[in-house]
């Protein structure tokens, strides 16, 4: 796991950049433009851009190397904040959208690479491990960049904001570029990018690490589509995700409403708190699942244990609206940071059993299927918002999201088993995977 882990802190120092990304170039787009629809309509594109990309990202993932990929993906960024950076004032509002196409859709297509690649890079048995480090890595960054993000525009300027992003990209594939990982089957990949060019079915190679359905299904064009009608289960917990985002839509955009309503003169307290609260709860949840998963090869929390944590996070979320203490809203916020960070694990590791052909194609629908419900979310909540209370808003759309988690648990429990319907046990890794683990170890 050495060179993994020096892959988390690539990816961590990349995902810095993002966040901190996030707060400088919305803010520099309004100050730029002096318009918030101009800044309203940044964010717009560059969430319709990740949106699209998801299943563009799945085709390439799925037919190029993912590390290359990847690379590019980080040093495409890079030159894209440097471009910024260079051009004349007259033209930058122009570039400013241009710049959030191309954020939009390297920063999934990275993601999409990145998640699909995990089970070679690490060998089946250790992929949620794996993944509790990536999400650990991922939330520090998320912390520092927002934390961070004010003090660095304010005393250092816009300038220096863009320029340590994208130092920050290229850190990440400088990072990349020196591990030696593997990042798809080798025969996969071969058949794969043979059956893209001539536009054919591809048969799954020897080692794809898990079945579905009884049988491989074929990747095509639409591959992921024919993979979860034939996996219903696997179809729903990625309907879930979108329920998902749109329950997190709906607390994001009622959390400033909310804390403004508690203390006027002080909008900004209540939502300090909650992100901090939140955070911590995720990294702790993210590192009891990586412990838990170093032990004997486990395979993942499974489907019951994402169903529950998908009911516990949204009730935990609508308790923080509740008008209740401020110690028991902080207290709901720490259950549902550790329940959202419990169903992001277990969502990851159920999806990357999915054999190698096929899982890029998954993570790409899987990415424009949670955008998606994000940003109908955000339109949906800030419409509601006008007339109903964030307690409401919030109660409605998460509301939908457990009556949804306990339709998939009623399902599972029926069955008696956490395994997906009509899908067949994951297969032990061959001896060749487990090699192609421990050469990272």
């Amino acid at each position: 796991m050495i060179h993994f882990r020096l892959l988390v802190v690539g990816n961590g120092v990349s995902a810095y950049g993002s966040y901190l990304n996030m707060v400088a170039l919305n803010v520099f787009v309004y100050e730029v433009t002096d318009s918030a629809l101009a800044a309203g309509l940044f964010m717009a594109v560059r969430l319709l851009t990740s949106v699209v990309s998801g299943f563009v990202s799945g085709r390439l993932v799925s037919a190029y190397d993912r590390k290359r990929l990847m690379v590019g993906a980080d040093l495409t960024q890079c030159a894209a904040m440097i471009a910024l950076l260079i051009a004349p004032e007259a033209g930058r509002a122009g570039l400013l959208y241009a710049l959030a196409v191309v954020t939009g859709f390297c920063s999934t297509l990275s993601g999409v690479a990145l998640r699909s690649s995990i089970p070679e890079i690490v060998g089946p048995d250790l992929r949620m491990r794996a993944n509790s480090l990536l999400a650990t890595g991922r939330s520090l960054a998320m912390i520092a960049g927002f934390a961070s993000a004010g003090v660095v525009v304010a005393q250092l300027g816009y300038t220096a904001a863009i320029s340590l992003d994208a130092a920050s990209f290229a850190v990440s594939a400088g990072v990349l570029l020196s591990l030696p990982i593997r990042t798809r089957a080798e025969a996969a990949g071969v058949e794969v990018a043979e059956a893209e060019a001539a536009g054919g079915e591809v048969k799954s190679g020897p080692n794809s690490g898990a079945e579905s359905g009884g049988s491989r299904a074929p990747a095509r064009r639409g591959g992921a589509l024919l993979l979860v009608r034939a996996a219903p289960v696997l179809a729903v917990m990625i309907a879930l995700r979108a329920a998902d985002g749109l329950g997190s839509s709906s607390h994001n955009v009622a959390l400033p409403v909310y804390s403004s309503d508690l203390d006027p003169s002080h909008p900004a307290t209540f939502v300090s708190q909650f992100w901090a609260t939140w955070a911590i709860g995720n990294i702790v949840m993210q590192q009891i699942c990586g412990r838990w998963g170093g032990r004997g090869g486990r395979q993942g929390p499974g489907e019951r244990a994402f169903a529950v944590g998908a009911c516990v996070m949204s009730a935990a979320f609508i308790v923080v609206f509740a008008g209740l203490p401020t110690g028991v809203a902080v207290a709901a916020a720490l259950v549902a940071g550790m329940a959202d960070g419990l169903t992001e694990i277990a969502y990851v590791t159920r999806l990357q059993a999915a054999p190698d052909e096929e899982r890029g194609r998954l993570f790409g629908l899987s990415a424009s299927v949670e955008n998606t419900g994000f940003g109908l979310g955000m339109l949906v909540s800030g419409a509601l918002l006008d007339r109903f209370t964030p307690l409401q808003v919030v109660g409605l759309l998460h509301g939908l999201a457990i009556c949804l988690c306990v339709g998939m648990f009623i399902v599972l429990v029926r069955q008696g088993r956490s395994e997906s319907p009509g899908e067949g046990k994951e297969r032990q890794p061959s001896r060749s995977q487990n090699q192609k683990g421990s050469e990272v170890r």
